[in-house]
């Protein structure tokens, strides 16, 4: 940690922008790689499980097992349940309006990673040219006995500026990829499980117990 505060001391100012937005980066990773382990869901048990409730005709047990999932999935799939006894269309309705409030929850604020790595990056690059202007400026003015000494200092805040800036912008990245990567899944996740309750619906209404919605509403 000396080490590392050393060195942000010789880069100078152009330090405190980078530091900036790599600390609203590490907090944006830390929120969305939270929510989205809590949204998560094992879809193959949850669907398994969706399937045999249905099969049963038991929609009551169905929408307290979504209740209790407290997922987006599951949501998403409650409102679908709960519709069960309204015609295929309002059932599928019910479902996308829940998914349009659900989904942006989970896509929301990761793209910025993108930019704030971006941002980083060039901070950086602003920092090291500042840095040699600097540089180039004092030995300019300088007597030949600290030239050497100025023009040292310069290219090392310069320098130290390129690399804090890169370092950030890769962290950056790396968690714009991972969090992306999970983000589509649970999407795909979302997609694929509304389809399968819906159909697993509307194959099997002659089956399906409406008092037990009426009782689990």
């Amino acid at each position: 940690m000396a080490t590392l505060a050393h060195h942000f001391e010789e880069g100078g100012w152009g330090m405190y922008p980078i530091l900036f937005w790599q600390i609203i980066a590490i907090g944006i990773i830390i929120e969305r790689s939270i929510y989205l382990y809590r949204s998560s869901i094992n879809r193959d048990v949850f669907l398994a499980t969706m399937q045999k409730c249905i099969l049963a005709g038991d929609i009551g047990r169905a929408i307290k097992l979504c209740s209790a999932a407290n997922a987006p999935l599951a949501r998403i799939v409650k409102a679908g349940l709960m519709k069960v006894n309204r015609p295929d269309s309002e059932v599928q309705a019910a479902m996308d309006e829940a998914a349009l409030r659900e989904l942006p929850k989970i896509e929301q604020r990761t793209g910025y990673l993108a930019l704030l790595a971006n941002l980083a990056m060039l901070s950086g690059l602003l920092g090291t040219v500042t840095g040699l202007i600097a540089a180039f400026g004092a030995v300019a003015n300088a007597d030949a006995a600290s030239r050497a000494t100025m023009l040292a200092r310069g290219i090392s805040e310069a320098m130290n500026c390129t690399a804090f800036g890169l370092l950030a912008a890769i962290i950056a990245l790396i968690g714009f990829a991972v969090l992306n990567g999970k983000t589509q899944s649970l999407l795909d996740d979302i997609n694929g499980a509304t389809v399968q309750v819906m159909n697993l619906v509307v194959n099997n209404r002659s089956k399906i117990n409406l008092q037990g919605l009426q009782q689990a509403a």
